[in-house]
């Protein structure tokens, strides 16, 4: 059964639209209190957008319209809620949060008690038992520490004091991660150079984060930072950045601690799990070294899923979402970043070094902007260019086309032998996409 309001990553939307509105966020909240037993407490955290705080009052009165017991953690990353979910036996887990887009936009997602993602099954099942009437958003909501338990657990993934004489530059995104990464790496010794770390309601991930790394990569050049470490708004992504300002993406981040546990015999099923959407050149990388790459639907949820069933303990997406099941049970931003540095101190090898372990494939990618989103086989134009595509670069590469669940967006994927076919590859899809979308 196909979902109607959830897509890759929870609910989302502008804020006040048809769906991510006070109304709506009650009634999901109720339906969601029904699909997990209408008992037991729920910890709710939400990231620094302005329409957060309503959102999470009107989630809560759906919740303890079905018998639940809400409580605010407030401004917390994504992953300390999975953390502290997982940590108290709570029944549920929700954050406010539209995590790398824009301001204007929000969203809503859920845990289960096992601080893991929903499933597509759970999502059509909540989505049944939405109702019709919306409840009158709470005034109030009793309040936890959602901060201090994280902090602390994240303190103790490296030794004491072993990050003292590193500068790091630290980009927040004005978001969820301001009151925590921060405090983090100051603790274990290191000199913090802080950008996007000035909320106030409207500028989270605005030309900064994850999405932004451009400001990060000065700031590294120019201070002379020994890496940089880039967050998007809720906290569940890592980009970094080398001591030259040269940007890693997410496919070379997997690479570098996938290759050093495998030297250490350290990589759990010696499997590396990924999307559709990472680099050819992972997989090269990872069986080269004597281990083997699990791919799944783009999803950091998927990505989970599959570590689960194969006994993996890694796995991510080229987006910045990095899962250490051993340390985490969700994507962790600050968890990637500080297992990067535990094999910086391991090796003694600057980050410009431990990332040439992935030697990428040519890749291209464009992201359309739609007007509405269509199923891709009534697209009858792009999907004729992609069978030719495909045909053209046979065993030298592949093409990805596909509709993005969090944005009206289609997001389009070109590898092959030389920077000039990947480009010309993206320059035919997107021809031919317009053929039979309305691309704004």
């Amino acid at each position: 059964m196909k979902r109607t309001y959830f897509g890759t990553d929870g609910v989302r939307g502008p804020y006040g639209g048809p769906v991510v509105n006070e109304a709506f966020a009650s009634r999901l909240g109720e339906a969601a209190g029904r699909w997990a037993g209408g008992r037991g407490r729920v910890l709710i955290g939400r990231d620094t957008r302005a329409s957060g705080e309503a959102l999470m009052l009107a989630v809560a009165a759906g919740l303890a319209a079905a018998g639940l017991e809400p409580v605010s953690l407030g401004v917390v990353p994504t992953p300390a809620v999975a953390r502290a979910v997982r940590a108290s036996n709570a029944v549920l887990g929700v954050v406010i949060t539209a995590s790398h887009n824009p301001a204007a936009d929000n969203g809503i997602k859920f845990f289960a008690g096992t601080g893991i993602k929903l499933t597509d099954e759970d999502e059509v099942l909540i989505e049944s038992l939405i109702p019709n009437g919306a409840r009158a958003p709470l005034a109030s909501l009793h309040v936890e520490n959602g901060v201090s338990d994280y902090v602390a657990i994240a303190c103790g993934l490296l030794p004491a004091g072993s990050l003292a004489g590193w500068r790091i530059v630290l980009d927040t995104a004005n978001g969820a991660t301001c009151g925590t990464s921060p405090v983090v790496l100051r603790a274990l010794g290191a000199e913090v150079i802080a950008i996007g770390n000035e909320p106030d309601g409207r500028n989270i991930n605005s030309g900064v984060g994850s999405e932004h790394p451009e400001k990060l990569a000065e700031k590294v050049r120019a201070s002379g930072a020994r890496l940089g470490v880039a967050h998007d708004g809720d906290g569940d992504r890592c980009i970094l950045c080398d001591e030259t300002g040269a940007v890693l993406d997410g496919d070379e981040v997997l690479t570098l601690l996938a290759l050093h546990a495998l030297s250490e015999g350290r990589l759990a099923t010696s499997t590396l799990v990924i999307t559709v959407q990472s680099n050819l050149g992972v997989d090269a990388a990872i069986n080269a070294a004597g281990g083997q790459v699990a791919r799944t639907s783009v999803g950091d949820r998927y990505v989970i899923e599959r570590m689960l069933a194969d006994g993996a303990t890694l796995g991510g997406e080229s987006s910045g979402h990095i899962i250490c099941a051993d340390t985490a049970p969700t994507g962790d931003g600050l968890v990637a970043a500080l297992k990067v540095m535990e094999v910086m101190l391991a090796t003694g090898r600057p980050l410009s070094e431990l990332r040439k372990g992935l030697r990428k494939f040519p890749q291209a990618t464009g992201n359309l902007k739609l007007r509405e989103k269509r199923e891709l086989a009534e697209c009858a134009a792009l999907v004729s260019e992609i069978g030719a595509l495909e045909a053209e670069l046979g065993a030298q590469g592949r093409v990805l086309v596909r509709f993005s669940g969090t944005e009206p967006k289609l997001r389009l994927l070109v590898e092959g032998p030389t920077g000039a076919a990947v480009a010309s590859g993206i320059e035919r899809l997107s021809r031919a996409a317009a053929v039979d979308l309305q691309v704004i």
